[in-house]
């Protein structure tokens, strides 16, 4: 008998989880027995917050605990269990790296999802915060697969295909605004056309993922930089690309068109 669809999205901020695998998730909450485990390090405390938001420097953190909530009740798919690491928003590099290790390693074995989603080594923005959760991640994985049991079947990296920042550079060089620089942290990072493994349509859901990340609201700023009208943000969000870490894809294989194909 096959394994229920699970999956569980580790990664460093609120706002991190809203794109990349959103679509994913709708796409197979209907599935029987589908289990969505979210795992946040941080709560975003040291983020920018936007024009308009009644937050502070102090209250920032507990807001975006809400808006994270908010989110994925604004998606449709409210997580089975959201769990909270608790580390300081950009000092998760400081962070004892075999602790964050076990404690990532802990909920994967109570768990134990078919499919981990995280962040490279790129870290998507650079960002260093996002670099340490997927390295945690990364180790946990590989340390948590090892011990018999089901699930574990796949690791997955989110991505920008190279092509698609080109593009999206071009529209920033249209508006005056410089290219994404992927030498300076916190701008977006691509991975060559040819090393992305999985690229799911999520066309159908895309409505879903951009109410989601609308609820992001202090970090509106950030996140709608240039995309500005909501149906430009659903034509961004209508593919998720992802690089398979674990397994690798065997040479001269199609890429993959759904996280749990195959499994």
């Amino acid at each position: 008998m096959n394994e229920p669809h699970s999956i569980a999205v580790i990664v460093a901020h609120p706002d991190d989880d809203a794109y990349g695998c959103a679509g994913s998730i709708a796409l197979h909450e209907d599935d029987p027995g589908f289990r969505f485990i979210l795992v946040l390090a941080t709560d975003g405390a040291a983020g920018q917050i936007s024009a308009g938001v009644p937050a502070t420097a102090d209250t920032l953190g507990a807001v975006r605990r809400v808006e994270s909530a908010n989110a994925w009740r604004a998606h449709g798919t409210i997580p089975a269990r959201h769990e909270w690491l608790g580390y300081d928003d950009g000092e998760l590099v400081r962070a004892d790296f075999e602790e964050l290790v076990q404690r990532v390693m802990d909920i994967l074995l109570a768990e134990r999802p078919q499919v981990v989603a995280t962040f490279g080594p790129d870290g998507i923005t650079g960002h260093r915060d996002h670099i340490m959760i997927g390295r945690a991640t990364d180790e946990a994985f590989d340390r948590a697969r090892r011990i018999p049991g089901p699930g574990l079947r796949r690791l997955v990296h989110g991505a920008i295909r190279a092509s698609t920042l080109e593009r999206w550079n071009v529209v920033r060089r249209r508006s005056g605004l410089p290219s994404w620089d992927p030498a300076i942290e916190y701008q977006l990072r691509p991975v060559p056309d040819e090393l992305i493994d999985i690229e799911v349509d999520t066309s159908a859901v895309c409505s879903r993922i951009v109410a989601g990340l609308l609820e992001h609201r202090s970090q509106r700023d950030v996140l709608m930089e240039i995309i500005n009208t909501v149906s430009r943000w659903e034509r961004v969000v209508s593919r998720e690309p992802a690089v398979l870490s674990w397994p690798p894809r065997a040479s001269g294989q199609p890429l993959l068109r759904d996280l749990f194909e195959g499994l």
